[in-house]
């Protein structure tokens, strides 16, 4: 048996019907934009009756606070052309209501046995949401200034600190050069050296743009071409090299790293060759593995059996070696069979 079609009185309580169970405002309008339907949250929330705003010019609602140009342009010159219209944001201060923003959804039906036009203009108020993206951009507008600032602190840090290490290094190697007692001038000397390798990690940092990180090769080929330049004499010639892959070690860690260098280096230079030699070397080595790395400094001198002050008769480097290996949660072997080789393993994580 067939159903009885609604009549038009029935099609407009069901369209309403419809239109209320919406959540966000939603108003169905004329061609002459006019209000044909308002949903329920359409009353609530921008505070107008039924009364003034059935089949009122949408204008002249709530005392004209619809009368907003963006809508104008939106209504009168976006819709016309167009059938539909997403996402078209107002930011309006309705009396009553307050300020909001809301994106305007609109369709414009055509209907096939009727000439006329409806427009559906559905409302998403998004106050909450700009104000949220607002407090987040200007989160990280301060954000992006305190590190920029943090920036120019640290730059500033550095550059004092390599400066006062450069004077300490000058004013170490002056004394070392008046003092009339040759144990103190070369413990003076090595001091020096020690003080040079400090502020070559600083300079490192500060070419490298960070603090986190450095690359391990140039670090210790800058540090070891200073100690080249200031311990080995032409009376005296010793090739220095380093051999090292692209790993990268924190910066804290680099400071711990140059020191053994520098000792270990000094140590080699001083007692591994006390007579000439035109095949005199010293290489120093790094390869690193995931975590983990080796650091290897030898030499092709005489050795441990025959070294005058050899690293494995202990004194003040070697205590300072020591300690800085456990500091770097690493392990220390040393060789001596054709010259000495020690060789420092961090295992990783």
């Amino acid at each position: 048996m067939n159903q009885p079609i609604p009549g038009i009185d029935d099609a407009q309580t069901l369209a309403q019907a419809i239109v209320n169970t919406i959540h966000e405002p939603l108003l169905v309008l004329d061609a002459g934009l006019r209000v044909l339907a308002a949903s329920r949250a359409f009353y609530e929330i921008f505070r107008v009756d039924p009364e003034h705003t059935m089949g009122c010019l949408l204008y002249d609602l709530g005392d004209g606070q619809w009368n907003i140009p963006a809508l104008r342009l939106l209504l009168e010159t976006i819709i016309p052309e167009k059938t539909a219209m997403d996402r078209f944001e107002v930011d309006h201060d309705f009396p009553g209501v307050g300020r909001r923003t809301m994106l305007l959804n609109a369709r414009k039906v055509i209907y096939e046995t009727s000439p006329n036009t409806t427009i559906l203009l559905a409302f998403t108020d998004i106050t909450v949401r700009r104000a949220i993206e607002r407090e987040k951009a200007e989160l990280l507008e301060t954000t992006e200034e305190l590190l920029r600032q943090k920036q120019m602190l640290l730059e500033e840090m550095q550059h004092r600190v390599a400066n006062s290490l450069q004077i300490i290094a000058s004013i170490l190697l002056i004394k070392a050069r008046a003092v009339t007692s040759e144990e103190t001038r070369h413990h003076l000397k090595d001091a020096h050296q020690r003080v040079l390798s400090v502020a070559e990690v600083q300079s490192q940092l500060h070419a490298s743009g960070g603090v986190d990180q450095i690359e391990v090769g140039p670090y210790l080929s800058k540090l070891c071409a200073s100690l080249s330049a200031s311990m080995i004499g032409d009376s005296h010639p010793i090739v220095l090299k380093v051999a090292a892959d692209h790993g990268r070690i924190g910066s804290d860690k680099a400071v711990s790293m140059g020191l053994i260098v520098t000792e270990l280096v000094i140590n080699a230079i001083k007692y591994a060759f006390p007579e000439p030699r035109a095949d005199a070397r010293v290489l120093v080595g790094f390869e690193s593995a995931g975590t983990g790395w080796i650091l290897t400094i030898s030499d092709n001198g005489v050795g441990a059996a025959e070294t005058a002050v050899p690293l494995a008769h202990g004194g003040l480097g070697t205590a300072i070696v020591e300690a800085l290996v456990k500091q770097l949660d690493a392990r220390m072997q040393v060789q001596s069979a054709a010259g000495m080789n020690v060789s420092i393993r961090h295992a990783g994580v």
